[in-house]
C-alpha cells in the first residue's frame, strides 16, 4: 500500500538566517547595501559582511539571554544598524519587533508591553525615552550615531558595539518555516496599532515574490529611503534584493535636494516612489547618463516614463498582505492611473455592500484578497484573536476595508479606504487613535477626525471636537495630542461644532466632514445644516 505523500510548502529546509547565508556563500564579496548618510563617512556592507555582523550581534543577543521566540524590539531610524539587528534576530529564532521611530511615550510603552519585549536596540536620540516608556525591559543596545548623526551613548556598557559577540560563536537557531520572524505596528480601525506577525515563510514570500513583481534582477540598485520599519524598504526593497543577490542604497530618508547626486553616483536603477519623489521626479530634466530603469508605487504608467525612459509599475499591498495582490505588470503596458492587475499568487474579489456579490465593471466595491496565512498572508494580529478572525469573512476572504474599481480591462483603480485611515505622508494613521486622544480632554463630549488634504503630505488629520458644559481650548487638544502621540498623528487644525452630520444609523458622516474639512470650507453654513437634519432623524442625538 503506498505511503501518504508528504506536502511540500515552497520553503522547506529554508529559513531567514538561511537565505543569507546561502548568498554570502554563492556572492559573498558582491555588495548588498550602501550606506550613504547625510553626514559623516558612509560604507559598503557585502553579502558576506552583512552575515558576519549581524552573526556577531546574534552572539551578543544569546549572551543577553535572548532566546528562540523571544521578541526584540528594534526602534532605530534607518541605519546598518536596523539591517544587521533584523538578520541577527533571524540567526537566533527571535521575533524582530520593529517600531515607528515618531512614536512617543505612551506608544513605545504600548508596543514594548504588547510585544513583551525583552530589550530593545535603538539609537541615542530615543534610549531616554525608551527606558521611560519600558523599563520592564532586562537591556538596551544604543548606536553611536542618530541616523548617521555622530550622537554619545549614554551608557557605554549598553551601546550596539558592547552588544557585538564573536561571530564564530555563533550556532544559529534551525526554523521552522511557520515560526515566528517578525512584528510591524499598523493603524487599524481600533484605538490602537496592531501587531501583524508574519512567519519566516512570509518573510521568504516577500523576498521571492516581490522580487518577481518588480522584475528585479542582480545588476539592479535601489534606493531604501522609505523607513526600514515599514513594509515597503524591508520587504520590497532589502529582502527582494536578498532573493536575488542584488544591491539598494540606504539613505536616513528621503532628500529632493540629494537625490541626483545619489543616483548617478550609486547608479541607481530602482526607486520606490511617494508623493515627494513623486514631485521631484516630474519638476526634473533626467541627467544625462541616468540608469534608472523601474519606478513603482501606487499608480501605473506615470505621464514622466516616457521622459525617462522607464516605467512605473502600479501596487497595492498592506502588512497584512506581504505583498503586493494588484500590481502592473513590468513589461507590458497598463492603465495608466491604475494599481495593476489581480497578482497570480493571490485570490482578488471586489464586492458589493453585502460582502459576497462581485461588483460589475466601473462600480466600486470592497476589494477582498485570499491567501495563505503564514506563507502568502500574515500569521495573526498579536495578542487579538478577535480582530484576526474579524479581519477575514466566513468563507475566509481578508477584508482589506479599502474601496477600488474594477475595469474590464482587468486593471484596478483605488478609490477610498473604507477603514476610516488617513495616509500622513507615506503613514498609515488610525482616526480612533487620535479620537481616543481627544476623547480624553475634559470637556470633551465627542469628537471625529478626518484627513484633510495637504500638498506635501497628501493628507493631515483635522478634528471636530464637540465639547459640554465646560468647554476646552483647541489648545488643551493638541497639548494632549502632542504629549500622546507622535507628531505626524497630531491635528493640524481643531473645528468646534455643536453637532455632526449623521447617517441613517445614527454613525458620524465622514464623507460630509472631509468635505468641509479644508480651513476654507463654509462650516458654519454646514451647521445649520447638521443641526436641521439632526432635528428631522429621531434615531440621532438632537441635544
Amino acid at each position: 500500500m503506498p505511503s501518504t505523500p508528504m506536502a511540500l510548502i515552497p520553503f522547506a529546509g529554508l529559513d531567514v538566517w538561511r537565505l543569507l547565508d546561502l548568498r554570502a556563500r554563492m556572492t559573498g564579496a558582491a555588495p548588498f547595501f550602501f550606506w550613504h548618510p547625510f553626514e559623516g563617512q558612509g560604507r559598503t556592507w557585502t553579502y558576506a559582511g552583512l552575515q558576519r555582523d549581524a552573526a556577531a550581534a546574534a552572539v551578543g543577543l544569546a549572551q543577553r539571554g535572548v532566546r528562540p521566540g523571544d521578541r526584540v524590539l528594534i526602534h532605530l531610524e534607518n541605519s546598518p544598524e536596523f539591517i544587521v539587528s533584523w538578520f541577527a534576530c533571524a540567526a537566533v529564532g527571535a521575533v524582530a519587533v520593529t517600531t515607528n521611530t515618531k512614536a512617543v511615550q505612551d506608544e513605545l510603552a504600548y508596543y514594548a508591553a504588547d510585544a513583551a519585549a525583552v530589550g530593545a536596540i535603538t539609537q541615542p536620540r530615543f534610549a531616554e525615552l525608551i527606558s521611560a516608556g519600558a523599563p520592564q525591559l532586562k537591556w538596551q543596545a544604543v548606536t553611536g550615531h542618530d541616523s548617521g548623526v555622530p550622537a554619545d551613548t549614554p551608557d557605554p556598557t549598553s551601546s550596539f558595539d558592547a552588544l557585538l559577540g564573536d561571530a564564530a560563536d555563533l550556532r544559529p537557531y534551525i526554523a521552522d518555516p511557520l515560526d515566528p520572524m517578525s512584528v510591524q505596528y499598523t493603524s487599524g480601525t481600533t484605538s490602537r496599532p496592531k501587531g501583524v506577525l508574519w512567519s519566516q515563510s512570509n518573510a521568504l514570500w516577500a523576498a521571492r515574490v516581490n522580487a518577481a513583481h518588480e522584475d528585479l534582477r542582480p545588476s539592479d540598485c535601489q534606493l531604501a529611503s522609505m523607513p526600514l520599519f515599514h513594509t515597503n524598504a524591508l520587504a520590497y526593497t532589502m529582502l527582494a534584493s536578498l532573493w536575488v543577490g542584488s544591491q539598494f542604497v540606504l539613505v536616513p530618508k528621503w532628500s529632493s535636494s540629494r537625490f541626483w547626486d545619489i543616483a548617478m553616483r550609486h547608479r541607481l536603477t530602482w526607486v520606490s516612489l511617494l508623493r515627494h519623489s513623486i514631485n521631484t521626479l516630474a519638476a526634473s530634466d533626467p541627467p544625462p547618463g541616468h540608469t534608472l530603469r523601474m519606478f513603482g508605487t501606487g499608480l501605473c504608467d506615470l505621464p514622466f516614463d516616457a521622459k525617462y525612459g522607464a516605467k512605473t509599475i502600479g501596487w497595492w499591498g498592506m502588512t497584512e498582505t506581504v505583498s503586493h495582490p494588484v500590481v502592473g505588470d513590468a513589461h507590458l503596458p497598463n492603465r495608466p492611473g491604475s494599481m495593476g492587475r489581480p497578482a497570480p499568487e493571490y485570490g482578488v474579489r471586489v464586492v458589493r455592500e453585502d460582502g459576497r456579490t462581485p461588483v460589475e465593471p466601473e462600480e466600486t466595491g470592497q476589494l477582498l484578497v485570499r491567501g495563505i496565512p503564514g506563507l502568502s498572508m500574515f500569521v495573526e494580529y498579536l495578542n487579538q484573536p478577535e480582530a484576526t478572525a474579524a479581519s477575514y469573512d466566513d468563507t475566509g476572504w481578508f477584508k482589506t476595508g479599502d474601496l477600488v474599481t474594477p475595469h474590464a480591462d482587468g486593471h484596478l483603480t483605488f478609490r477610498d479606504r473604507a477603514k476610516d485611515m488617513l495616509k500622513v505622508g507615506g503613514e498609515n494613521v488610525a482616526a480612533s487613535e487620535i479620537e481616543r486622544v481627544i476623547a480624553a480632554v475634559p470637556g470633551v463630549r465627542e469628537t471625529a477626525v478626518v484627513g484633510c488634504a495637504d500638498e506635501n503630505l497628501s493628507q493631515v488629520p483635522v478634528a471636530f471636537v464637540i465639547t459640554d458644559e465646560n468647554p476646552c481650548s483647541s489648545e488643551d487638544i493638541l497639548h494632549e495630542c502632542r504629549r500622546m502621540l507622535a507628531g505626524f498623528k497630531v491635528p493640524r487644525e481643531v473645528y468646534f461644532v455643536s453637532v455632526l452630520p449623521r447617517s441613517s444609523v445614527n454613525k458620524v458622516n465622514k464623507v460630509v466632514l472631509r468635505e468641509h474639512a479644508a480651513p476654507g470650507a463654509d462650516r458654519a453654513a454646514a451647521q445649520q445644516d447638521w443641526v436641521a437634519a439632526a432635528l428631522l432623524d429621531p434615531s440621532g442625538d438632537a441635544r
